[in-house]
């Protein structure tokens, strides 16, 4: 038998070669890709590292010669987003109020809203899922006006609760199409297990599905992070200058016709704005992607 081994050679799929050419061209297109991405936030990173007269050599890509974090200490606590010079902070800590009860209650009501859409069918189930799904494809400029009024019937316009409402409105269809669509991957026999041994609407959901779906959440809230920190245009639309969140406050800072353009505050002031996301982002990014594979992307 072993002499038939020999003779026949060894078997199995042939060893592939590390730096073969397929390799070479993928590696290297992958290569060109990351620095097309990355040079842009290397020229902010050490634009905003730089002092003007450096700047005004014109050696853009260049790093500074002396490094400075005033630009960064302008830009956080100096800089004027318009009638006040107080930098960003207040737009920061405004971001934060913002988010964070924007992005409770958005999830919250959503896991509930995708767990019983895919696991308790109801009367008019169906119904209430396309409407979902419809909204989630709204453009958002047709809802801007209607909601003014709404909010100001309500007196919470240019509050930060009206703005709060507004995020977790508009985030309602596409969490709960997640939500519903990762409940719906998990295998049934749990499910009916759970209920042969008693189990209700709410046992079932705060002892079997939540701690199984971890990644879904990570990957809702990365998505309301994002977009609610990054939010433009409903902060500017319903919120007044007290309460302007971050980014509105950047755009003031780097759209101001007063005096000389400092680019390395702006940059700083960029990064600034930035940092929240992507820290959350590199934090979590391995959860995110399971928790796309997982069912986030299912029907």
């Amino acid at each position: 038998m072993s002499e038939r081994v020999l003779e026949d050679g060894p078997r199995g799929a042939k060893p592939t070669k590390r730096l073969s050419r397929k390799n070479i061209i993928l590696y290297g297109i992958l290569l060109l890709v990351a620095i097309y991405y990355l040079l842009p936030l290397y020229v902010m990173i050490v634009t905003s590292l730089k002092g003007m007269p450096e700047i005004r050599l014109g050696n853009v890509f260049s790093p500074p010669v002396e490094i400075t974090f005033q630009p960064w200490v302008k830009a956080w606590a100096e800089a004027c987003t318009g009638i006040n010079c107080d930098g960003l902070s207040r737009g920061f800590w405004n971001s934060v109020r913002i988010l964070i009860p924007s992005l409770v209650l958005s999830i919250s009501i959503a896991s509930v809203n995708g767990y019983a859409l895919a696991n308790w069918r109801f009367k008019g189930s169906e119904v209430f899922f396309n409407i979902l799904i419809i909204g989630a494809f709204i453009p958002y400029q047709v809802m801007l006006y209607p909601i003014v009024i709404l909010l100001r019937e309500i007196g919470l316009y240019g509050s930060l609760w009206g703005l709060v409402l507004v995020h977790t409105i508009f985030g309602m269809p596409i969490l709960t199409l997640l939500f519903r669509n990762y409940f719906a991957s998990i295998p049934d026999e749990l499910f009916k297990a759970a209920r042969v041994d008693g189990a209700g609407f709410w046992g079932i959901f705060l002892r079997i599905m939540l701690p199984m779906s971890l990644p879904i959440f990570v990957v809702a809230i990365i998505l309301q992070v994002t977009g609610i920190w990054n939010d433009f245009l409903f902060g500017v639309v319903y919120t007044k200058p007290d309460v302007y969140p971050m980014t509105v406050q950047l755009n003031n800072i780097v759209n101001s016709v007063q005096g000389v353009k400092e680019y390395n505050v702006n940059m700083a002031a960029t990064l600034l704005t930035g940092l929240v996301p992507l820290i959350i982002y590199f934090a979590s990014g391995k959860l995110f992607v399971r928790g796309i594979a997982a069912g986030a992307v299912k029907g």
